[in-house]
């Protein structure tokens, strides 16, 4: 927690004492604040930071970062007023430069600012809770984290272990990829819903859902992209450093047993980009399923959030190429070698908006639910097994 009382402003604290709080405090002067984000073990700048307020109502305070480089989105910071229950975007008129200006409500007694719209263990709780007692869902430990946390493996759908299909989606490879939970809770809540893509889930498909693979680097607020001295998702390769990744390297093939046919690992892009797109595998086998559910992903009727598989990232252009990979593997191309798998893809969820419409949890959620209208209808094009 930082103050200044020599400025005058005993009043005002800020801290990231909270599950994924990330911030360091430089100074406040009057109504100043000078900071920037913690990089902690990240290899290279990245732009993650979360930070909370209290004992400025009625003020209003400008929040200066000193990166070089700009630490906002497209919509500006986002805020919660509740103590991170729910959260809004300010948008980019409160921003000029690298600073931005909030006026706090005569009556606040805290705030919180983030890059974009955390999604942390106590989300995931509560979306257990609404579902406690399903019998089409159940929760398990995949394994305990270094500091001795639970990484969750969930199993929805069809449980009695003769399901035609199973699915594998993962999330949080990247700890500060916050936007892309909403997306796979969505699914989680489709899949389980009382429509026909839920009720055929449940008679056809075991899904597995790993939704912190970085569950340390989520709760502690870590930026986790390209942590020193390997991130979560250049693990699967050689022996694994960190637990999560090891376990499920270790689970999957034995529930598999012949029956997994897709793996999806969903993260958020770079700052600003805001385009949903598909990474695109180096097997030219999976190459060709990834462009048949992108049709199918982009055909579903009345879609939340925008795709097209034009916007797709080829394997060799951009960022995706063998070089970016330097000697490590992601969760897809672990996946991709699989010998049952027909589909393995990572999904990049941008952090504020898809084109021009604008990424909230309603919106995320929505489109998890698309995502397996999608995954249905790609089923049902498979040959009878």
């Amino acid at each position: 927690m930082f103050c200044n009382k020599e400025a005058n402003t005993a009043e005002i604290m800020i801290d990231a004492d909270y599950p994924g709080g990330n911030i360091v405090v430089d100074k406040i002067e009057g109504d100043t604040v000078t900071l920037h984000q913690d990089l902690r073990d990240t290899g290279r700048w990245w732009f993650y930071w979360n930070f909370r307020v209290t004992g400025a109502a009625g003020r209003t305070l400008t929040f200066y970062f000193t990166s070089k480089k700009s630490l906002f989105g497209t919509l500006g910071p986002a805020v919660s007023k509740d103590d991170g229950l729910t959260w809004s975007w300010l948008g980019t008129e409160t921003v000029k430069n690298n600073s931005f200006s909030y006026k706090f409500p005569a009556d606040a007694k805290c705030a919180r600012f983030a890059f974009s719209l955390p999604y942390q263990e106590s989300d995931l709780e509560h979306f257990l809770a609404r579902h406690k007692g399903n019998n089409y869902l159940t929760v398990h430990e995949l394994c305990k984290t270094r500091k001795h946390r639970t990484v969750e493996r969930i199993h929805l759908g069809r449980l009695d272990g003769q399901p035609n299909y199973r699915v594998l989606i993962t999330c949080r490879h990247h700890a500060c990829e916050s936007t892309a939970s909403y997306v796979v809770e969505g699914m989680m809540e489709a899949i389980l819903g009382m429509n026909e893509d839920g009720k055929w889930f449940r008679e056809n498909v075991e899904v597995l859902v790993v939704p912190f693979m970085d569950k340390d680097g989520v709760e502690d607020g870590d930026q986790g992209k390209d942590r020193k001295p390997r991130d979560h998702c250049r693990d699967y390769v050689g022996k694994s450093l960190y637990p999560s990744v090891r376990m499920l390297r270790t689970f999957v093939p034995e529930w598999s047993t012949g029956r997994l046919s897709i793996a999806f690992d969903f993260h958020c892009p770079f700052i600003r980009d805001n385009t949903i797109y598909q990474v695109g595998s180096s097997h030219e086998n999976i190459r060709v399923e990834q462009k048949k559910f992108g049709g199918i992903l982009e055909s579903v009727d009345d879609r939340t959030l925008p795709y097209k598989v034009s916007d797709d990232l080829p394997f060799g252009t951009s960022w995706n190429k063998a070089s970016n990979y330097k000697g490590g593997k992601s969760f897809f191309q672990w996946a991709a070698e699989l010998t049952e798998i027909r589909l393995s893809s990572a999904f990049e969820i941008p952090y504020a908006q898809a084109g021009k419409s604008t990424i909230t949890p309603d919106t995320a959620r929505a489109f998890g639910a698309d995502f397996v209208r999608a995954m249905r209808k790609y089923f049902e094009q498979l040959p009878k097994q």
